[in-house]
């Protein structure tokens, strides 16, 4: 028995147990530093539990607690009881939405005594656990069509659970999911597929409301149809390797476009709008023409792209002025420059550049950043926290935090690509992947190039919940890493 826990130790990564207790003491740090003012000048009060600060050192007691026990279960447990901590959270997370209180407009939180715990956080950790489980299995191949639904329906239940407790941000985290799903095989036209659905968002709202000086069309609306024209054309080149398919096309749609274009500009005015959705029809007929001339199922795809494409954008519309709330319109009209509102939407985004801004190169200073201090940033401890980050830390200590980040995902994909099972490989690349869409989500939601969805920065956002959560996801990696490989040490 000693000598099995020798040996575990004795293969641990060291390397990255030292980058998360870098990033967790870091994280603390700043927390302190966004808890800090000029009134209450005790540092003492860092380590009372009446305080965040005091709280959040006691997680991280606990979360270290929780990932040395993870270290001394057998990594075979993991993969053995996946559906029941998968179904077990699932459960909990729909029991939460009925019996939590409304906090801010989201039902995610089960209050115990003076505690939260919010079970969206450890739903990611079982959804890896059965994502992992269910792709380890004897023949499982993600270009078969059942296999592949049944990662999907894995990924999207927790998804539309966490959407019903009005959890947006913490939803958008799962789509991080098919990061993985493409490593392990998944055609990268799912990925482009789900790229070009925001291009469609971004472009046909972000210019939906200005027109050609000479027609009365929405450049937008104009814009997202050719767009897809160009996509399906691409697809056909490059995809489908049907490049004179691909050329004929390309010269239908630009001369039919031009000669439209010159039509309503100096014979007679027209909305050139339906003519590009003439040759959007146009193009499918004429693509599954080619299909069942050459027998090549790879062009229906396409064509199903151009359908898919067109009725997705026309949706765009009706879910942003119909189903999104006030404040999510307000936060994407703001975010892509429609609408300027720094005393309401805007304002957090706009306070939070501020200070870190004022950072500069090297920082003011560890609880010298006076935004935080004078408390200009709301949610500076958890949502906002990277602003305390650059403007404490500065320009150069923002960027250390970012590498260790980029370090630890690093790392992460390096045992996912040691591991001689499947099982092991999924599960480190999904709390890689996890790792990189909190990073990318929450750093740029604080410097204004993402919209405010509210999602933690691991490790440096104030809540035992996710502290926990990350740690579990970190620890289990580690874990499944540790098996004794010939006497190497892992982490060399």
């Amino acid at each position: 028995m000693e000598k099995g826990k020798d040996n575990i130790l004795r293969s641990l990564d060291w390397t990255t147990v030292v980058l998360y207790l870098m990033l967790g003491t870091m994280g603390w740090l700043a927390i302190c530093g966004a808890s800090y003012s000029y009134i209450d000048t005790s540092v003492l009060e860092f380590f009372a539990l009446t305080e965040r600060t005091g709280k959040q050192a006691m997680w991280i007691g606990v979360s270290i607690i929780v990932g040395i026990v993870l270290m001394f279960i057998d990594k075979r447990s993991y993969e053995f009881s996946s559906r029941f901590i998968y179904v077990a959270l699932i459960l909990l997370g729909i029991l939460t939405i009925f019996i939590s209180r409304d906090i801010k407009g989201s039902r995610s939180w089960i209050t115990i005594g003076s505690f939260g715990i919010q079970p969206a956080e450890f739903m990611k950790f079982g959804t890896t656990l059965a994502l992992a489980t269910i792709m380890n299995k004897y023949g499982f191949s993600i270009s078969r069509r059942s296999d592949f639904l049944k990662c999907l329906a894995i990924i999207l239940l927790p998804l539309v659970v966490i959407i019903c407790q009005k959890e947006t941000g913490s939803a958008l985290v799962y789509l991080s999911f098919f990061i993985v799903l493409y490593r392990e095989g998944m055609t990268g036209m799912v990925l482009f597929t789900a790229i070009s659905a925001v291009v469609y968002f971004v472009v046909g709202i972000g210019y939906e409301n200005i027109f050609f000086e000479e027609l009365p069309v929405s450049v937008g609306h104009y814009a997202v149809t050719v767009l897809i024209q160009i996509f399906a054309i691409g697809m056909t080149a490059f995809w489908c390797k049907e490049k004179k398919t691909a050329a004929t096309l390309l010269g239908i749609n630009i001369a039919v476009s031009l000669i439209a274009y010159w039509i309503a500009v100096y014979l007679f005015s027209f909305n050139i709008l339906y003519v590009q959705y003439a040759l959007l029809m146009t193009d499918v007929v004429y693509l599954l023409i080619r299909a069942r001339i050459d027998k090549q199922k790879m062009l229906v795809w396409t064509t199903l792209f151009i359908i898919v494409s067109t009725l997705f954008f026309h949706s765009c519309d009706y879910v942003f002025n119909n189903v999104m709330k006030p404040h999510q319109r307000v936060r994407i009209e703001v975010l892509l420059g429609l609408k300027e509102d720094l005393a309401g939407a805007g304002y957090n985004v706009h306070q939070s550049k501020i200070a870190i801004g004022s950072g500069g190169l090297f920082g003011k200073g560890f609880l010298n950043g006076t935004q935080t201090k004078l408390k200009y940033v709301p949610e500076q401890d958890t949502d906002f926290i990277f602003c305390t980050v650059g403007e404490e830390w500065g320009f150069l200590g923002s960027t250390i935090v970012i590498l260790l980040f980029g370090l630890l995902i690093f790392r992460l994909m390096k045992m996912g690509e040691r591991q001689h099972e499947a099982f092991g490989r999924i599960y480190c690349y999904s709390v890689a992947s996890i790792f990189l869409v909190h990073l990318f989500i929450n750093i740029g939601m604080t410097i204004g190039v993402m919209p405010v969805i509210g999602i933690p920065l691991p490790f440096f956002s104030y809540g035992g919940s996710s502290l926990v959560a990350f740690t579990i996801l970190v620890f289990i990696a580690i874990r499944l890493d540790a098996t004794p490989r010939k006497g190497l040490v892992s982490n060399i």
